[in-house]
């Protein structure tokens, strides 16, 4: 038989919770919260658009013109951002990962980035999702296998929806229901991050850290409405509870929404807005990704993590309805 274009195709259930998960780059593709999506889905037979749902290793986000040095070697990455001549979100978001455990509430992925033109290094990505009373919860870890020391981020790629559900068949163009709207502008967000990391308005290259106090209109400690703001940052400087954890939160005018929780891993989060030239597709959806380090990492190699032979890095993240 032929397999969708999204991979195997693998749906864990617990309680109010469901979510399928495609093979192809361990891809959240639903999450169902008592029938109420919580991110944008897609297609079982479809080419996941725009990195949705996505598990972003070896590194998340950009490396600005795909270059790079490390212990002491230069390296250069395949453009896979053309237009904006950068390396963007890892290695293994096409890559079909092979099943090693299923359960009702849990899977186990994994795949293996083989030393490369840009990246030769060794490394095993082991994805697990479970679900339970409290929401999804993704752990993604990276193994070493290789001799040398090999650089290390992640970070996954879930765009969020505090609307009304989606027919699959429509996520692609989404028509208000009386119910309520599926833009962003209308949604409240509340964003507990007191920095963002300014990025030049052509390439999206980091520039400098400041205080959201500069930026008020990319402060959301309070909650507010996003309306028409763009947002396409990374943030840090987190708000966390006595857990550690920090929450990013996402409402309708209803009340109902989503969060997304995760610990002290991942000291930076992006946030977007999901603005594309489709007006069909545009702002369908809050594109927020907890990230264990900024955006081009492996130049300025602030929170990278370095897999020395044989370690493992772990880091993982929650999303619940609210």
């Amino acid at each position: 038989m032929t397999e969708p274009r999204s991979g195997r195709q693998l749906r864990i259930v617990a309680g109010d919770y469901e979510a399928d998960i495609a093979s192809i780059g361990a891809s959240l593709r639903a999450l169902r919260f008592r029938g109420r999506d919580l991110v944008v889905p897609f297609e079982a037979d479809e080419v996941r658009p725009g990195y949705r749902g996505a598990v972003l290793a070896p590194w998340p986000n950009r490396v600005v013109d795909g270059r790079y040095s490390f212990a002491g070697e230069e390296h250069q990455l395949p453009l896979t951002e053309p237009a904006r001549g950068h390396a963007l979100h890892g290695l293994v978001c096409w890559l079909d990962f092979a099943v090693r455990e299923v359960a009702d509430d849990a899977v186990v992925l994994a795949a293996v980035i083989v030393p490369q033109a840009g990246y030769p290094f060794h490394v095993e990505v082991q994805v697990e999702y479970r679900l339970d009373a409290r929401g999804l919860h993704q752990r993604v870890t990276g193994r070493n296998l290789g001799a040398d020391a090999a650089p290390w981020g992640t970070g996954p790629h879930p765009y969020l929806t505090a609307g009304p559900s989606l027919r699959l068949a429509d996520a692609r163009s989404v028509q208000a229901t009386s119910s309520g709207t599926q833009r962003v502008d209308d949604w409240m967000l509340e964003l507990p991050a007191s920095a963002v990391l300014t990025v030049t308005a052509d390439r999206l290259s980091p520039i400098v850290l400041e205080s959201v106090d500069a930026h008020p209109e990319w402060d959301f400690r309070t909650p507010r409405v996003i309306g028409d703001t763009f947002i396409d940052h990374a943030f840090t400087g987190l708000t966390r509870d006595v857990a550690g954890a920090a929450a990013v939160r996402l409402r309708s005018a209803s009340g109902e929404g989503v969060e997304m929780v995760w610990d002290a891993g991942c000291p930076w989060v992006q946030v977007h807005t999901a603005d594309t030239p489709d007006a069909d597709t545009s702002r369908r959806g809050l594109a927020v990704e907890p990230m264990t380090c900024p955006p081009d990492v492996f130049n300025s190699g602030t929170d990278l993590v370095v897999l020395q032979p044989g370690a493992e890095h772990a880091a993982s993240w929650s999303i619940r309805g609210i």
